[in-house]
Parts: structure tokens; sequence; C-alpha cells
């Protein structure tokens, strides 16, 4: 069944009792909450994923829920459990979605090392995928939440996961984390698109989520092949630039932005080669969402060599 097919009571009921199972793409997560409020935002931003039967085989085991004694009455606090075992501090009550979704980073970066997992979003068109590895503050996922909204295919907002023997890149097609003044940003440039409520003063400031394109969701377990390296850079008011990136400087940025790249040593070491090899990279600096979508139709269409 899709979420959607579910109403909110059913799925408060699946998710106290742990049997809600969401597919991810190359994974299977099993959910518990008790708090009501979470329901309601995968409700929104879930509603075309799937699930699978109670029975299935869960990669993860995940599980946020209200602290106990005093916290739970008294600006309360919740807690994020990997396999029954508490796996970071405690977050405001009001953040539960967020510490959710962050949660399920953590367990993918920490625990699949069945890939080489680059911190990038990735998006594709016409079977080629754009890797877009940055920093925070760059404008990565805002940038990654315009291309989907114009027609890309969402494969990640955060996690790339590379296969290394087929050289080919996978997805889970999670919902874009959005923040600050990038919220508004997407408002404007695409109205229609889903988001939950904003939260603010998080960690990372105010974040809202977007729920994934239904046909990039439809297509979750097609992987793609790399075919650019592209490093945004927002600045305000500049024009759209792309240039050539040195592939070497390219190779450095992806083995640092891969959490598992230490792990996996020469075969890591050989997978990010790969990757850089068969794309081409560059930098694009950026201040219109409406500009960068035009570079990348330019790149698609072959006009960029």
């Amino acid at each position: 069944m899709k979420i959607s097919e579910f109403t909110e009571a059913e799925l408060v009921g699946r998710l106290r009792c742990g049997e809600l199972l969401l597919n991810l793409g190359p994974f299977v997560a099993r959910l518990r909450t008790d708090v009501a409020t979470i329901a309601h935002d995968i409700a929104l931003v879930y509603a075309d994923f799937n699930t699978s039967p109670n029975d299935t085989f869960a990669d993860f085991y995940v599980e946020v829920s209200l602290e106990s004694g005093l916290r739970r009455w008294v600006k309360p606090q919740v807690r994020f459990y990997f396999d029954g075992r508490p796996s970071f501090i405690p977050l405001p009550a009001a953040q539960a979605f967020a510490m959710l979704e962050w949660g399920l980073n953590w367990c993918v970066a920490a625990h699949s090392h069945q890939y080489l997992i680059i911190h990038a979003a990735v998006v594709e068109r016409d079977g080629r995928a754009a890797v877009l590895p940055a920093p925070p503050g760059s404008g990565k996922s805002t940038l990654c939440a315009g291309l989907v909204n114009r027609g890309w295919r969402l494969l990640s907002d955060e996690l790339a996961l590379f296969d290394m023997d087929s050289n080919l890149i996978y997805g889970m097609c999670r919902p874009v984390n959005l923040k600050n003044v990038s919220i508004d940003v997407i408002k404007q440039f695409a109205p229609d698109a889903v988001m939950t409520q904003p939260v603010p003063d998080t960690t990372k400031g105010t974040i809202a989520l977007m729920r994934p394109p239904v046909e990039s969701v439809k297509r979750m377990n097609q992987p793609a092949r790399p075919t650019w390296v592209v490093l945004p850079k927002y600045a305000a008011g500049a024009p759209p630039m792309l240039v050539r990136h040195s592939r070497a400087r390219c190779f450095m940025l992806i083995a640092e932005q891969s959490f598992n790249y230490h792990i996996h040593g020469s075969r890591g070491f050989d997978a990010v080669g790969q990757l850089i090899d068969h794309s081409q990279c560059f930098q694009l600096t950026y201040s219109s969402l409406d500009d960068a979508e035009r570079v990348f139709d330019d790149l698609l269409a072959g006009r960029i060599a």
C-alpha cells in the first residue's frame, strides 16, 4: 500500500506499534513513534511512497519517542533510537520529524557500506545524472529542489549512493531539506510544491521538508549514470557562470564529502576515480534558479562542451 492509502489515524496506530515499513529505494525502514505529529508529516511528504507488509525484512529499525518524566510535559523533548538504542541527544518535540529525517540519513551513511556514500544531491534527466556536492550554505538543496520542480528526477537531496561495481548511482528520493530563505525561494519558484510547516530554531536554522515529485518516487529504483559533477555556489546578484573545474580538485572534494571513503580503502579510491573519469566537472555560480535551470538545460542539450 501507498502511504496515501492510509488514514492519518491508521498511520498513527501503525507508528505506535512499530508496524509502518517504508520503502526507501534500496532500503526498508521500520518506523515507530508516539509523536502524533510525525504521522501528519509522513502523510504529507511521503504520500506517494510504498509500504511493505509487517513481516518484511527491514534494514533499519528506528524510533522517535517522547522523553519520559517531566520532559514529557514541560518543554517536551524527543529522542532518536536505532535498533532500540538511543543515538543522539534529545531535541524539542517540535523538531520530531526533522529528527526522524536526520536520523534516517545517519542510518544510511553509517551502515550502508555496500555503496560509496557521498554527501551530495543527485538529479537525473534522460538517463544522465548530475552530482551536486557542496558544503552547507552553498545552495545545493535549493538548486536541487528547483531542478526537480522543472522536470529533473530526484535521486537524493543529501546522499548519493554510488555502486562501485556498476558505477551507477542509486537514489532514495526522500523529501528535500530546505533551510531558512530557501523555503520562500522555492515557494515562489514552484508554488505547487508541497512542504511541511517551517520549524524554527533547529541547529540548521528554520527548516521545511519538500515532498518529492510523484514521477521521481515512481522511478525510485532506477539508477542513473553520473555524467556531470557540478559544484554549486550561490552568490546574491551574481550572473550565472559555469566554468570547468579541475578533475584533481573534484576528486579530492568527492573523497572529502564521502562518509565511508576511508572504510573502502583502495576500492574507494578507484571508485572516486571512476566517477570523476566518466563525468564532466564544473563549478556553477548562480543567484537565480531560472538562470541555473537554463544552464542545466544547456548541459543536457550538449550546448556546453
